[in-house]
């Protein structure tokens, strides 16, 4: 998939790897030919095989999270990108633990730029405690790794998830974008690859909770029983 809108400074290409229908992201800039590749996992030889195809040069690798499945081809593309430079949140960097040959550590709000690309990092704590969004804010476009899924979004069951953070998280997402943002998720786990906030608050049920307690025994006792991917769209209810 490639994803691009006119007169912007950037494309986004899409590589669907892996066993658990992992998204990886490669952010171009179009002016500089930079890259910056979000989650590499999985099958690195095919995110540099993009990469060589496009005449692109990484020079940032971006991570959502530290779970494996989107981290395992780190060490990969660092080896044919020494200079890249690895992104990711504190909080994260401190739930890792993991000692990082070479971190550039952020903070919610912080802004970085590829090329002419700027990109501003969401802390979106919930799946993990310092899981994060990347959003370009020239396209509306929002990478969302396992935080918010195209109708669905993140297990909290797992070490370091939390639900009511994820409640705050998603509210947040949902009033504090345009609704026109496309949302890039970091699974392929519904009916379509990509889809915007507005559609999301429409058929997301995890969007349609407005009490915090009603959302928790959702994610945590109901969804897992009552859903199966690939997610499709679910009517708001009226009182959820």
């Amino acid at each position: 998939m490639n994803d691009t809108k006119p007169e912007l400074p950037y494309r986004i290409h899409a590589l669907e790897l892996g066993p658990m229908e992992n998204f990886i992201y490669v952010i171009e800039d179009i002016a500089s030919g930079r890259a910056a590749v979000v989650d590499p996992a999985w099958e690195p030889e095919e995110i540099l095989a993009l990469v060589e195809k496009q005449g692109l040069t990484i020079t940032d690798l971006l991570l959502t999270h530290s779970h494996h499945d989107h981290i395992n081809g780190i060490e990969r593309v660092l080896e044919s990108a020494p200079t890249a430079r690895l992104h990711l949140l504190k909080p994260e960097a401190d739930f890792w633990g993991r000692t990082l040959a070479k971190p550039e550590l952020h903070h919610g709000g912080d802004r970085m730029k590829l090329g002419d690309t700027e990109i501003l990092l969401l802390h979106t704590p919930g799946h993990t405690p310092g899981s994060a969004c990347f959003h370009l804010p020239a396209g509306d476009d929002l990478v969302t790794g396992d935080t918010l899924f195209v109708f669905g979004c993140g297990r909290c069951d797992l070490a370091g998830g939390d639900p009511e953070q994820m409640f705050h998280t998603l509210k947040d997402l949902r009033t504090g974008l345009p609704r026109h943002t496309c949302i890039h998720p970091g699974h392929n786990y519904s009916v379509k690859p990509t889809s915007t906030l507005e559609e999301e608050a429409e058929g997301n049920p995890f969007l349609h909770f407005h009490e915090m307690g009603d959302f928790v025994h959702y994610r945590m006792h109901e969804h897992d029983r009552v859903r199966n991917s690939p997610y499709g769209p679910v009517p708001v209810k009226h009182g959820s």
